[in-house]
């Protein structure tokens, strides 16, 4: 491992250097499909498109072939790849034939690490044993399992067609099948949910051992039916206090329980990492791939076409299906390399930052933060800045602060 003060921040996650980082990408699949869509979800999903299946996928891997010749090095070889992430959507509605051949045209397209991190979302109630042991035989071996309650009045409330009972069972036959990395992902901050049903959640899911725990305040978000039904007066949204007291009572339960909050939502045990969205925190390079997938390479934000029969239409002529482009300012660049990891429990590294942009942090921040600072909402020791415990949950507006002037 290098020992250069520079790279501590990257190396503690990536035994390797951040020129090196910065060189490689991460692979995201999306798969837009579900049996039916949840009432919160504002994610590019959809229901009663099953049959498009085989057709996306061929579509997807000629995106996969466009995309590793346009991400190859300046001499030109297939550029490196340290994580691949199948998000969703449903993903593991896939078959895992399907995902098998998606994995070997990621293989053929970039240079894709031996010791690759290789999730997979799925929903409880749709996982056979066989299922996933076929999924962990294709080369899947992170599994994150979408719980967001063990509730039962909750998960119907969201939408949710699981059980209680289905995420346990997914869970001991995602272990026999030889899944040793494991997340639940949890909600909180839900209408109509007490303190008493948030800790029964918990104490459930460690009930189970996961690896890794993601927790997330609902946001209602516009064009669901949970915000239609908050405008109509049908939901009342939970009150920040309250979702405050859940977070700080989970931090504290997860921590006694032997899980690192890694990151603002975030708990692992040692070495369970998500490796694939500590290259989001990190603002390291990744590519976005399917209906609606986002991108972050070379100095570009872009965006996919969100509709996966258009999406299918345009790579049937090989046509690279990017929707929306923005090239980022190197004054962007350093404003989200800096809040993405100040959401991280290290916080922003300031040599490491130097070492990227050539800039001191402090020559960009200037006085942009000196408000939230002397409010409390950060820490300093001269090497690292972070969010103190009172700018965990007030995050945003230390962020805000460091979000370049519009012009």
């Amino acid at each position: 491992m290098s020992t250069t003060l520079s790279s501590a921040p990257y190396t503690v996650f990536f035994d390797e250097p951040l020129s090196a980082l910065l060189e490689s990408v991460s692979l995201y699949l999306h798969v837009p499909f579900c049996h039916t869509r949840c009432y919160y979800c504002d994610f590019n999903t959809y229901a009663g498109l099953l049959s498009l299946r085989e057709p996306y996928v061929r579509a997807l891997l000629t995106e996969i072939e466009l995309a590793g010749e346009m991400a190859r090095t300046a001499a030109g070889a297939p550029r490196r790849a340290r994580t691949i992430y199948f998000g969703g959507g449903t993903p593991s509605l896939l078959s895992a034939e399907q995902i098998r051949r998606l994995l070997d045209a990621c293989r053929a397209a970039f240079a894709v690490d031996p010791e690759v991190e290789i999730s997979l979302e799925a929903n409880p109630g749709t996982l056979p044993s066989a299922h996933l042991q076929a999924l962990r035989a294709a080369g899947v071996n992170r599994l994150s399992l979408g719980a967001q309650s063990f509730d039962p009045h909750l998960l119907k409330l969201l939408g949710r067609t699981h059980s209680p009972e289905d995420v346990a069972q997914a869970v001991r036959a995602a272990r026999s099948a030889g899944f040793d990395s494991l997340n639940l992902d949890l909600m909180f901050g839900l209408p109509e949910q007490t303190m008493a049903q948030w800790r029964e959640t918990l104490l459930r899911a460690l009930e189970l051992g996961p690896d890794h725990l993601s927790l997330y305040s609902l946001i209602v978000e516009e064009g669901t039916p949970f915000f239609t039904w908050v405008q109509e007066g049908r939901l009342v949204p939970a009150d920040e206090d309250l979702c405050a007291e859940m977070y700080e009572y989970a931090d504290a339960l997860l921590q006694e329980a032997g899980y690192a909050n890694y990151e603002i939502s975030n708990w692992a045990r040692p070495g369970h990492e998500c490796r694939h969205n500590l290259t989001y925190w990190l603002n390291l390079p990744y590519l976005g791939l399917g209906a609606g997938a986002h991108s972050c390479f070379a100095g570009r934000r872009f965006s996919n076409v969100r509709e996966p029969r258009q999406y299918l239409h345009l790579l049937a002529s090989r046509q690279r299906p990017e929707a929306e482009s923005e090239t980022l300012s190197f004054e962007t660049q350093m404003a989200e390399t800096a809040i993405l990891a100040l959401r991280t429990a290290r916080g922003l590294h300031l040599p490491s930052f130097r070492e990227r942009f050539g800039l001191d942090f402090w020559q960009f921040a200037g006085q942009r933060l000196r408000h939230v600072s002397e409010a409390g909402l950060l820490e300093y020791d001269g090497t690292w800045l972070r969010l103190s415990k009172r700018g965990r949950l007030l995050g945003n507006e230390v962020f805000l602060c460091l979000l370049p002037d519009e012009d």
